[in-house]
């Protein structure tokens, strides 16, 4: 069982950034496939950003060369640097886990989520 709690969102102006992170309680957190989504009002949620137990990481290309992610697993912790923001990134990120793997990009891949943390960009 993975525990996941998401801190950082917040109200932005477009062109700026914000860091999202996610502390994780439980077992084997090096261990896991660790992934950023995010749902916007009347939308489905989103892939952005995933990072492996190898640090491989991949990210979707809406966010590619704007967003990164990062963990640190001596902290049980994974990060979402957002960079460039536009109003269109407004929504819900949630943190996800699952046990191991590298490329997976589907909500139903995951078997851990935080509670979601809101970003809100305005122009």
């Amino acid at each position: 069982q993975v525990h996941l709690v998401e801190s950082g969102g917040g109200l932005v102006q477009a062109g700026g950034s914000l860091r999202l992170s996610c502390a994780a309680s439980g077992r084997a957190f090096s261990t896991h496939l660790m992934a950023w989504f995010r749902q916007a009002p009347g939308k489905e949620r989103e892939f952005l950003a995933s990072i492996a137990a190898s640090h491989s990481t991949f990210a979707a290309d809406s966010v590619k060369g704007r967003f990164i992610i990062s963990r640190d697993n001596t902290q049980n912790t994974v990060s979402l640097q957002m960079n460039t923001l536009k109003p269109e990134d407004t929504a819900v990120y949630y943190c996800a886990a699952r046990p191991g793997g590298v490329y997976y990009f589907y909500v139903t891949d995951y078997d851990y989520w935080g509670q979601g943390t809101q970003v809100t960009v305005f122009s």
